[in-house]
């Protein structure tokens, strides 16, 4: 069985631009105004010319 490296080589230097800080949680999404009616995205379907049309 081959051995995986578990540690980084001593000649390695982490980037500047690397960071320890953990990444930054997502901002809730904001509900929009459906002008049309029910949203096609949330319901699978798309009305074109009084036919549901799916992808």
């Amino acid at each position: 069985m081959t051995q995986r490296a578990t540690k980084r080589p001593e000649t390695f230097v982490k980037p500047s631009y690397w960071t320890d800080a953990p990444a930054p949680k997502p901002a809730p999404a904001k509900p929009e105004p459906d002008p049309l009616g029910l949203s096609p995205t949330r319901f699978g379907d798309w009305v074109k010319d009084g036919i549901a049309v799916d992808f």
